[in-house]
Formats: structure tokens, C-alpha cells, sequence
């Protein structure tokens, strides 16, 4: 398996983005949720997200749910101008966006009702390159 991927334009080339199933929604908890696909400790409180499903269990606010657009390319942590580019592009587009990066891959999530066009976004941006 090769390295991560520093370069900027092999970042954009190689993202490959794909939805990840389901809905998720972003919120703040003092402890971690089962199901929790992602959490950072804040001042304010330990933000979570999950699934939509889990979220609606414990009663929290569902009202907008996130679609997960994973950039399949495997970007290196110190690598520049992936998140940038991909929130530029989404934005220009007036598409919302959070962004998570993790060891392997970044996610872009983006509200659920918008999901679709924002891989038809990115999926371009990854062809036409920076």
C-alpha cells in the first residue's frame, strides 16, 4: 500500500470522494455516544457525531442531518490544499461544509439534501484537477 499522498494536485486528482451510507448530525454531549463515528473535546462540551438513528434515540436535535462525502485518497496529515479546494468549491457552489480530517482520509460533510450535487462538485473538481 503506498504512502500517504502530500502533493496538492495528486491530493485533488486522487480524492475519489464517495457518500458514506446514512445521515449524521453534529452535537454536544458529555460523554461519548455509542455509535459516535467522531468526537473532539471542546471548551463548550465533547462534540459528537453520529448517526442519525442514535441521535434521534437520545432525543438530541436531528434537524439537520449531514451527509459523510469521504475523500478516498489517502492524504497525508502535513499535505496542503485539499481541504482548501474542497471547501472552495463547495462553497462557490453556497454548498455548507465541515470538515474532519482523520489518519487516512478527509470528510466533508454537507447537508443531506444538498449531498448529491456536492459529490457531482467534487467528483469534477477531482477530474478537472487544481
Amino acid at each position: 500500500m503506498p504512502g500517504p499522498v502530500r502533493d496538492r494536485s495528486a491530493m485533488i486528482r486522487g480524492m475519489a470522494p464517495v457518500r458514506r451510507e446514512g445521515a449524521y448530525v453534529f452535537a454536544t454531549l458529555t460523554s461519548v455516544p455509542e455509535g459516535a463515528i467522531a468526537t473532539f473535546a471542546e471548551e463548550e462540551g465533547l462534540s459528537a457525531i453520529l448517526p442519525i438513528e442514535e441521535a434521534t434515540a437520545q432525543g438530541l436535535d436531528v434537524s439537520l442531518p449531514m451527509a459523510c462525502i469521504t475523500l478516498t485518497v489517502h492524504s497525508a496529515l502535513d499535505g496542503v490544499g485539499l481541504t482548501a479546494a474542497v471547501a472552495s468549491a463547495l462553497a462557490d457552489a453556497g454548498i455548507p461544509c465541515n470538515m474532519v480530517a482523520a489518519f487516512h482520509h478527509d470528510h466533508a460533510f454537507v447537508p443531506e439534501n444538498r449531498a448529491e450535487e456536492a459529490l457531482a462538485i467534487l467528483r469534477a473538481l477531482a477530474q478537472a484537477g487544481p
